[in-house]
């Protein structure tokens, strides 16, 4: 711990929530965001009753309080993807994807330095093992265009390193031995892994290369869940599934659209509804696009997106729970269980237990060599992801860390160490 506050930060900018840290003696590394709050969920609220901007919890409160206005979440979902460069409609307004990430970022950075008492221009950032599987140069273009939008908003300084070992750094802090530890960072938006040996006498080192012996990652994380169940669960009572008058399926776009968290605003535009209005005219089953046109009606994709969130949230505790859909029509609800949410992640979850598998492989690790298995990120909260993994490791000890805030208490050491 150094004898006076570090100069610069840890920024965890996610895809569901954010974070930002910095080492300050005898005081909590993570940064008071919102009120009291640690984190920040990844959101901007524009209501247009009052002309405001609105974020994090303070946005999802506003969308559902039934403000008019346009809900952005999930806005590092689109670094790496065509939409980075596309434009999204605010009260009649052209703004581009681009403006919204600096002005959430802008905002994260302002309310750091107002919790820290003094301004940041260097910073050490979280970024996923890959922004885009299987694409370098779609990856590189990824971390470009944060950097840049990071500069933009006043980071004169800044560098890079991968948020699982950004997690296995905080992890490290209390550890009394050496162990092998595969860092398990599944977030929003991508789940990450780190085979590392970490101890007492190698966090005192400024080098730490030779004890990384494995990243790997895979575009899975809690978002990609929630489409999921959404999809298998609500978007058919959308008609999703169903017939056209000639006996075809339904084509599929503008459910997926709906589904998809950074995507959804993408639904309310001109080009998406014509859209709807075909499927309509050749929908077999028009009592389920009646749904559909409600709900677009509404803008209630995000309010649809959380009740699904929520219900996926709840099965990690429960057997069972309700999905109301009373909004779209009265008295509609879904029972959904534990195997339903099971049924519609297997793929996903088989995917990221490959993922683990090789990464074991390419390190020339047998799974008895691995200590500890360490969670963090909340899509780590999925039960049945937690024992895909677990499985692969039976001898390991498997523990969780702060699973919104061990990724930006680490970024913060590491941005101590790299920027004093």
């Amino acid at each position: 711990m150094p004898h006076s506050p570090a100069r610069a930060c840890g920024v965890d900018f996610g895809t569901s929530n954010s974070t930002v840290g910095q080492l300050r003696p005898g005081a909590q590394t993570l940064l008071p965001l919102e009120g009291e709050r640690l984190t920040l969920p990844s959101a901007v609220f524009f209501n247009l009753d009052e002309g405001s901007t609105h974020f994090g919890r303070d946005a999802m409160g506003q969308y559902l309080e039934g403000y008019e206005g346009r809900l952005v979440r999930a806005l590092k979902s689109l670094l790496g993807s065509s939409l980075i460069d596309a434009h999204t409609e605010v009260g009649g307004h052209v703004l581009s994807f681009r403006t919204l990430l600096a002005t959430f970022i802008g905002e994260l950075k302002a309310r750091a330095e107002h919790a820290a008492g003094r301004s940041f221009e260097r910073a050490v950032f979280g970024r996923p093992v890959f922004f885009v599987d299987g694409k370098p140069e779609a990856d590189r273009l990824a971390q470009d265009t944060l950097e840049e939008i990071a500069r933009s908003v006043g980071f004169r300084e800044l560098s890079f390193q991968y948020e699982p070992i950004g997690a296995a750094f905080h992890y490290e802090r209390g550890l009394a031995r050496e162990e092998l530890v595969l860092i398990a960072d599944i977030g929003g938006g991508t789940a990450d892994f780190s085979l590392v040996r970490l101890s007492p006498e190698r966090a005192r080192r400024d080098e730490r290369r030779d004890d990384l012996l494995a990243n790997g990652g895979v575009h899975i994380g809690g978002t990609d869940f929630d489409r999921a169940f959404n999809l298998a669960a609500a978007m058919p009572l959308l008609g999703l599934g169903s017939r056209t008058l000639n006996g075809a399926e339904l084509p599929s776009q503008l459910f997926y659209q709906l589904a998809t968290w950074h995507t959804i605003p993408l639904a309310y535009s001109r080009p998406a509804w014509a859209d709807f209005q075909q499927l309509y005219r050749m929908s077999a089953q028009r009592e389920r696009l009646d749904r559909l046109a409600r709900l677009i009606d509404l803008r209630a994709g995000h309010w649809l997106a959380l009740q699904v969130e929520e219900a996926k949230i709840a099965l990690s505790a429960h057997a069972q729970t309700q999905l109301a859909l009373d909004q779209l029509e009265g008295g509609l609800a879904l029972t959904l269980t534990r195997d339903d949410f099971a049924a519609a992640t297997a793929e996903l979850v088989a995917r990221v237990a490959q993922t683990v598998a090789a990464l074991l492989s390419q390190a020339g690790l047998r799974a008895q060599d691995v200590d500890t298995l360490f969670f963090t990120g909340g899509g780590s909260g999925v039960p049945q992801l937690r024992e895909a993994i677990a499985r692969l490791l039976p001898e390991a000890h498997a523990c969780e860390g702060d699973l919104f805030g061990s990724i930006g208490a680490g970024l913060a050491v590491e941005a101590a160490r790299r920027y004093g």
